[in-house]
């Protein structure tokens, strides 16, 4: 079932459009006796080389968000452990006030990267006023005879997790260039169709009835190529099975 659903996700609707439309104009020139020969070199450099860029860039970008994303939990895990080892006596009730509180920082992040660009800013806010008041919680270890060093360690990590949340959202905002995507779409989407003499020249050596099998070919590739660079684009969509999780469960479970 995994398999098909990953087949699914680069085939679509839009692969099946371009893929009738190509064979459609590989049919008429063949009606109407249209052939050339086409240098298949210009695929490569219109289309093939803009489009492994952009997936490699959103690929890069996906990564690096695993990365902070990664960096972002280790903080949030070394305040709740200072919150339960650093004080002596321990305060259980402080301890699981502290866990409450990071586990609304995660899911106010994972709100933050979630939604749409009209919601965003309200999310942004809701963001800073967890990190606020869990810096205001924070400041009761001082009353707690925690010294002041250690005290100094922990806004340090707050400050660390703004730092993460400010890359994560820059990440989300700023995506691969909207001109090269643009670019590739239009030649992705016309170039199975243009190149309908092509293929009519390319069926002489073919057997009889094979004459679509390029079209059909042409078309499942470059539109496949186009979706893995749409679901890469979006890490956060949770649509793809390569989007970033946020497994804030699961992180709420390792706080005990």
């Amino acid at each position: 079932m995994k398999l098909f659903r990953s087949i699914f996700i680069i085939i679509n609707y839009k692969t099946f459009i371009v893929t009738i439309l190509a064979v459609l104009s590989t049919w008429l020139c063949g009606y109407y006796g249209l052939q050339a020969d086409f240098p298949l070199t210009i695929i490569g450099i219109a289309i093939v080389f803009p489009v492994v860029f952009s997936i490699d860039s959103a690929y890069k970008r996906r990564e690096r968000t695993l990365m902070l994303l990664s960096d972002f939990k280790a903080h949030l895990n070394a305040i709740y452990m200072a919150s339960q080892q650093w004080i002596e006596p321990s305060d259980q009730a402080f301890t699981a006030d502290i866990k409450n509180q990071l586990i609304e920082v995660f899911l106010a992040l994972r709100n933050l990267c979630s939604v749409n660009n009209n919601n965003f800013d309200e999310a942004e806010r809701t963001v800073y006023e967890r990190i606020s008041e869990l810096s205001k919680t924070l400041q009761r270890l001082r009353k707690l005879d925690m010294y002041l060093g250690e005290v100094s360690r922990v806004n340090q990590y707050v400050s660390k997790l703004i730092v993460d949340i400010e890359n994560i959202k820059v990440i989300k905002q700023y995506r691969t260039p909207v001109t090269l995507r643009a670019y590739s779409r239009v030649f992705i989407y016309s170039f199975p169709v243009l190149y309908g003499p092509y293929f009519v020249h390319a069926a002489q050596e073919y057997s009889h009835g094979l004459e679509y099998f390029m079209p059909i070919i042409f078309s499942f590739i470059l539109v496949s190529l186009d979706n893995i660079q749409e679901h890469l684009e979006n890490p956060f969509d949770q649509i793809g099975e390569d989007d970033v999780k946020f497994d804030v469960e699961d992180f709420a479970d390792q706080l005990k």
